[in-house]
């Protein structure tokens, strides 16, 4: 389990626009802009409740370490999800 956990935080590290924060247990704390609609456009992606919002941590999510199968699963959701939001931000004006 640790090598997944460690391999699975390796990967979201590489995403821009994710902060990784130092993380305990089966959990990955991750730094980012509007945490809510990041685990909002997630959630609707994968299963409800997937990623949280703790209250605890300003501006942060907390992502669910799984089996490799479902960490790869949810690295290529939250992955797209970052892609389309840092998309939206940039606008050709011609």
């Amino acid at each position: 389990m640790f090598e997944d956990r460690e391999r699975f935080f390796s990967r979201l590290s590489t995403i821009a626009g994710l902060e990784m924060m130092p993380s305990l247990g089966s959990w990955i704390l991750v730094c980012v802009e509007d945490p809510s609609d990041l685990a909002r456009k997630v959630n609707r992606r994968t299963e409800p409740g997937t990623v949280s919002v703790p209250r605890q941590v300003a501006g942060a999510v907390r992502i669910p370490v799984c089996s490799p199968k479902e960490n790869e699963a949810l690295y290529g959701v939250i992955r797209e999800v970052m892609r389309l939001r840092s998309g939206s931000v940039r606008r050709v004006v011609g």
